[in-house]
């Protein structure tokens, strides 16, 4: 699509029917063999964007894909969400069990079984069905290209091989009308549109990575006095990253932590791809050095394919999710060291990513589900109708059922690289959701007492050293927490009469959803101290490094979750009506600019490991204002209402 158009973006997806229309034009499609149902919208979006490579998979090859059903009653679905998860309504709270969700939402069984045998009946191996709204199964490209009417082809798309189903899919003709009535899309043979990446923004901790030196214990710790002054003085050395006790202390969990209000009896999962071999044993090592509570009997579990179940390693960037997975769980256990954890691997970035994802909603594994992780922004135009939907109708499921998730809102700002290329301008999925609550970054100093001396939207840009070492160079923006309108969702209800309609606004006439809601650290220049076993020029051992992103944000509100839903004495459900109403409130601190620019230096080493191979210097200055998002008072696209305040737990 032409992202450089502003008007006619908004794609609103209505659950149990089909999408009410299509983000831009996408590649031309031709019309189903006659006599077979057309799938509308089933070729991928991206395609247009891709090149043929010229191979297939093999005819025998197995791809695993699934089947969407449709919702009953979307309508009446959000409406009851809607009382549900309002602070003033008498039905606040109370969430609905899995059994009443399924009873009243989920498609009939008569429809789940009816698909069932008809894929049983076309051939295909079934493997699992979530919920009742999607069926797994597997089956030959043969066998594919022979019942969906198609031709699966291998593709180059954004530097990734990948299958996909080169036409729109389409039923044969003999298909049971119940099929075709209670199907609402096929996901999995586009494997484009699913790949996925952690929200990192350091390198991968696969190979070894430490943080440059000098750097401060807490902020203000170390000034870099070899270094040119900024602003008429000489400006701090960044931390080294943040220590768990030190978040404890400036969030205001660690006197509730002492009176055992540590998140015990909330459980909190955490998904991503694959899972780290060495996990068990770096989260003792982590506990044990950061004085933290070794994981009790059956507090930390594991939810992960057969050691021969994985896929797509290569692709997917395999090692580099070891140090999600390492950073979501130690980030939560230090917020919420009483709350129970459990990893939930997907067995590649791709289908067994979305569909680990919707089994943690439907099973009711976790109280709250943390994911940092999405669809870049480079890939949200392309996405499929049917493959939003999944995550509309799990994500609604969740939030039904008093389930809390939270996704990373991205590392990016709203994609304009600053503001230099505004027509650019969007946000990242799925943290879009209406359902879900996306999560911003923020810079923290935090002083030797463990106090926040001062907090702002992340937004960051660097000036480099001179050669000559006399005088830092221009500002070029980096990186930071994402934010802004979605070109997906119209505005939830939860949203009316707080965001400005200059936000929400953006792309046209229509008030439309917009991230994130809710802000927690991101930055990595503040960052957090993460441990993990990995491979350096000597060897390969457990180290410590500095890591930050929204990849952090998401799991750190996670465990402040859990806390609250601890000292409530029920889960926190689906957080964001009351996240809105409880704006402007001690509950919440509202983010603003800086009066005057607050810098840091940073030191990197060349080599990621040591200064044998050299140093390099940068000054960050932290939320620029420069850019198309930064913080305001009230709610911005950068923080969204804020972040959590002194009165949050209550």
């Amino acid at each position: 699509m032409n992202r450089s158009t502003r008007s006619g973006l908004a794609l609103v997806v209505a659950l149990g029917t089909a999408a009410a229309s299509i983000l831009g034009a996408g590649p031309a499609t031709a019309a189903a063999r006659p006599g077979r149902h057309l799938l509308n919208g089933s070729q991928p979006r991206w395609l247009a964007r891709a090149k043929a490579t010229g191979g297939a998979p093999a005819a025998a090859e197995s791809i695993p894909f699934g089947i969407l059903l449709k919702l009953r009653d979307g309508a009446s679905a959000e409406a009851t969400l809607a009382k549900l998860s309002d602070p003033s309504s008498a039905s606040y709270g109370q969430w609905l069990t899995t059994a009443q969700f399924k009873s009243r939402f989920a498609p009939a069984q008569t429809d789940v079984d009816a698909v069932r045998t008809w894929l049983q009946g076309q051939g295909f191996a079934l493997r699992n069905t979530v919920g009742g709204m999607y069926v797994e199964a597997s089956g030959s490209t043969a066998q594919i290209n022979k019942v969906f009417g198609t031709t699966v082809k291998d593709y180059s798309y954004l530097g990734k091989t990948v299958h996909a189903n080169s036409t729109e899919l389409s039923l044969p003709d003999n298909t049971p009308t119940s099929v075709v009535g209670a199907v609402s899309g096929v996901l999995g043979i586009d494997q484009g549109q699913a790949l996925k990446t952690p929200g990192d923004t350091l390198p991968g901790p696969d190979t070894g990575f430490r943080p440059g030196r000098p750097c401060s214990s807490y902020y203000g710790q170390k000034t870099a006095t070899g270094q040119p002054a900024s602003n008429g003085k000489k400006q701090p050395y960044v931390v080294c990253g943040y220590q768990p006790k030190q978040y404890q202390s400036a969030y205001g969990v660690s006197d509730l932590i002492k009176r055992g209000v540590d998140g015990r009896g909330i459980t909190v999962a955490v998904t991503d791809a694959f899972a780290s071999p060495t996990i068990v044993q770096d989260l003792k090592t982590y506990n044990k050095k950061h004085g933290l509570p070794a994981f009790g009997r059956q507090q930390f579990s594991q939810i992960t394919p057969a050691p021969d179940g994985y896929d797509l390693i290569d692709e997917c960037g395999g090692a580099g999710w070891y140090g999600e997975q390492t950073l979501d769980i130690e980030a939560v256990h230090s917020m919420a060291p009483g709350a129970n954890i459990v990893y939930v691997g997907g067995a590649d970035c791709s289908t067994g990513l979305d569909e680990a994802w919707a089994a943690t909603i439907d099973n009711h594994v976790a109280d709250i589900v943390t994911n940092s992780w999405g669809n870049g922004t480079d890939k949200v135009a392309d996405l499929g109708a049917d493959y939003i939907a999944f995550y509309q109708q799990f994500s609604l499921e969740a939030a039904l059922t008093g389930i809390t998730v939270d996704f990373s809102s991205g590392d990016n700002g709203d994609e304009t690289k600053g503001g230099t290329q505004p027509a650019l301008k969007t946000v990242d999925f799925p943290a879009d959701l209406p359902y879900v609550t996306g999560v911003g970054g923020t810079s923290v100093g935090i002083d030797k007492n463990g106090k926040r001396v001062w907090e702002h939207g992340w937004q960051s840009a660097y000036s480099p050293l001179s050669t000559d070492g006399k005088s830092w160079g221009d500002a070029a923006y980096s990186s930071g927490g994402g934010g802004g309108t979605s070109i997906l969702f119209e505005q939830p209800f939860y949203q009316r009469g707080i965001v400005p309609d200059s936000i929400s606004k953006y792309f046209g006439a229509t008030r439309m959803r917009t991230v994130p809601d809710i802000a927690m650290p991101g930055d990595p220049n503040t960052g957090f101290v993460v441990g993990q076993t990995q491979t350096f020029t000597d060897g390969t051992y457990y180290d410590e490094y500095r890591i930050g992103g929204t990849s952090l944000a998401s799991p750190l509100l996670a465990g402040l979750q859990a806390v609250q839903g601890q000292k409530l004495h029920h889960p926190v459900g689906f957080a964001n009506p009351a996240y809105y109403r409880r704006a402007g409130t001690a509950a919440i601190t509202d983010i603003v600019a800086p009066k005057r620019p607050v810098q840091q230096v940073r030191v990197n080493f060349v080599n990621t490991e040591d200064k044998s191979g050299g140093l390099q210097y940068l000054l960050q200055t932290v939320d620029v204002q420069t850019t198309t998002i930064h913080s305001t008072r009230g709610y911005d696209a950068e923080t969204g209402v804020g972040v959590p305040g002194p009165a949050f737990f209550k």
